[in-house]
């Protein structure tokens, strides 16, 4: 199988997304890779393996590469003197672009538009899982349990210090802070407000235990990840989850049987249908017993590939199950009904 991994985009996250898709690059070896990076201007480039090197694209050498369009059914570029139009050979695409353009629906739209297979989230699943007040409402409507939140315009909240104040927008922590008074919150309030324009507010809750689960749906069957129980002093910020990016010396604990199955019944929960064709991370929190959802990661760093046993077997089921948006019949029987009116 060929899988086209899409990466870079126009995002606070195009880093995160360049350093994913390398690390992508060295966990899948039998089946075969091609690489398509999104640069800041939206422009297509196809990547050849060898190039796949951060400085590749730090240093602006990526545009040597072959550019691509997006048309119906797949990516093409022009080839030769005669600039013949050729498309780019590959079974399933793979969206692993964080943060805006990949996760707010921009690039899973026009996979769908053009009718291209793609391990992705859809339009509906971005928009949920792209804006946390989003993801909170659509929780709150499925039973699973969240933290409570205040959506502030200014370094005001109705909480408690500590708090936890967030970019609604943006994910890997980025611009996440916690305030512990006043002169923090005004602080934090500002550094969120450089990412974005909706900023949420939580308590810090002490002693909470926190959980990532990912997993996907394949043929009617829930396939999961290994549970990781986050070890953390204060909270996952930017460095800790992406100075060791693939987790090399990860180790995962056994947890507690009762506590497992309520996540995975969670899990179940939010993938539903919604999040068909798409391996998605869920982080979840634990206190006395009750199970509250963080965030869901619809394009999880690296589709964390650490915490799943035979990854590579793992994302070839995925990639079989995915399935295109059904053809809608339009045989404009209602405008011919209404011409046959008009004619007697």
């Amino acid at each position: 199988m060929t899988f086209l991994v899409l990466f870079g985009g126009s995002s606070f996250e195009h880093e995160i997304s360049i350093v994913s898709a390398i690390t992508l690059k060295d966990k899948i070896k039998k089946n075969n890779l091609k690489f398509l990076f999104i640069d800041k201007y939206r422009d297509f480039y196809l990547i050849e393996k060898e190039d796949m090197k951060s400085k590749y694209f730090a240093s602006g050498e990526y545009k040597k590469a072959v550019k691509l369009e997006i048309k119906k059914g797949g990516f093409f570029y022009k080839k030769g003197l005669l600039k013949k139009e050729e498309k780019v050979d590959f079974d399933v695409a793979i969206n692993l672009v964080h943060g805006r353009d990949g996760e707010d629906g921009k690039i899973p739209g026009m996979l769908e538009f053009f009718k291209i297979k793609a391990i992705t989230p859809n339009t509906e699943a971005s928009a949920i899982s792209y804006n946390k007040v989003l993801t909170k409402a659509y929780a709150r409507e499925i039973g699973v349990e969240i933290i409570d939140y205040e959506i502030i315009n200014s370094p005001k909240t109705k909480f408690d210090f500590p708090i936890i104040v967030k970019p609604a927008r943006l994910g890997s922590s980025i611009g996440v802070s916690i305030a512990k008074n006043q002169d923090e919150l005004n602080y934090a309030f500002d550094v969120a407000s450089e990412f974005d324009d909706l900023i949420i507010v939580e308590p810090f809750i002490e002693g909470i235990n926190e959980y990532n689960l990912a997993g996907f749906l394949a043929d009617e069957e829930y396939i999961f990840s290994k549970i990781e129980k986050v070890e953390k002093k204060d909270y996952l910020d930017f460095e800790k989850k992406y100075l060791d990016f693939s987790r090399k010396n990860m180790t995962l604990k056994n947890i507690d049987q009762n506590i497992e199955l309520k996540i995975k019944e969670n899990f179940t929960k939010i993938y539903n249908t919604i999040f068909k064709n798409a391996l998605i991370r869920c982080d979840f929190f634990e206190k006395d017993g009750i199970i509250y959802l963080n965030e869901i990661n619809p394009i999880p760093g690296s589709l964390a590939n650490y915490l799943f046993d035979d990854f590579e077997n793992k994302l070839e089921l995925l990639a079989d199950s995915v399935t295109l948006e059904e053809d809608i019949v339009i045989d404009y029987q209602y405008i011919n009904k209404i011409q046959m009116a008009k004619g007697k």
